[in-house]
């Protein structure tokens, strides 16, 4: 079997009207058809482009395809939060602005990979732009508010005021870090977020769906793959990972990608 060819990497900024974006791209060496979806990355509460480590690169190998990471607007190196404090609704918000950070990348069929929050997102795109969204994938999603999301965070409060999670956070995240973890913890902890649901968008998903979940997840239990899976419209694959925790694809990065790959060449067309 011949050795894939590396990877074009190129790192630049996107801008918007109010805000920039840090960007990376994955290319092929070598000319793909057109028809290929680009792999596209969104990360978690905690997370950055760097966070993702060898995933992107390992998938865009395994599938032959061109990936897109970002930081998030607030994470890494894009630019901090707006003005307004984050509301509720923080998910559905973002989830507005990802096609247009799509179209400025050139990128008209994605498979959407997200973590945690970013698989939130990856629901939320896929059920308002099934044209854009070839497949989704998600890794620890949240569609609903559990008593174990509440007291992971409080642990993770109790980390970031006694442990060294801030100097860790800032490696990545720099002049963003205060802001970005207040954002998650105040809005995840608030009285007022308990009721936050998100399965009423559900039924609009129809492109294939792959649901990864640790059973040992610190942030979630399987009632929220049960949740996603019994709802969506296209066709859905699950997998709930013994022992695993938030972070299986750093944890066990080539189980994940196996299924990864096994999901995308069986279910998307032209991948």
């Amino acid at each position: 079997m011949p050795v894939p060819l590396p990877l074009v990497v190129s790192d630049f900024t996107l801008p918007f009207a109010d805000h920039y974006l840090r960007c990376r791209t994955l290319r092929q060496p070598a000319a793909t058809p057109a028809s290929r979806p680009w792999l596209v990355f969104l990360h978690d509460s905690l997370g950055s482009i760097q966070l993702w480590r060898e995933l992107p690169a390992q998938l865009a190998v395994a599938l032959g395809c061109h990936a897109l990471i970002y930081d998030r607007r607030g994470y890494g190196e894009s630019a901090p939060f707006g003005p307004e404090p984050r509301t509720p609704a923080y998910l559905e918000e973002e989830a507005l602005s990802v096609p247009a950070v799509l179209a400025a990348c050139g990128i008209s069929r994605a498979v959407l990979l997200g973590h945690s929050d970013g698989g939130t997102l990856a629901l939320l795109v896929a059920a308002a732009e099934p044209a854009l969204v070839a497949a989704a994938i998600t890794i620890g999603a949240h569609v609903f508010v559990e008593e174990e999301t509440v007291r992971g965070i409080r642990a993770a409060t109790q980390q970031y005021a006694t442990t060294e999670l801030p100097q860790r956070l800032a490696r990545y995240h720099g002049a963003n870090t205060e802001g970005l973890f207040r954002a998650w913890t105040d809005t995840w902890l608030a009285p007022g977020f308990r009721s936050w649901n998100i399965e009423h968008y559900l039924p609009r998903v129809q492109c294939p769906l792959l649901v990864v979940q640790g059973t040992a997840d610190e942030y979630g239990t399987p009632a929220q793959v049960t949740a996603i899976a019994g709802q969506v419209a296209g066709p859905v694959r699950t997998a709930l990972l013994p022992g695993l925790g938030h972070t299986p694809h750093r944890q066990a990065p080539e189980l994940v990608t196996e299924l990864v790959v096994g999901f995308v060449r069986e279910l998307v067309p032209d991948a």
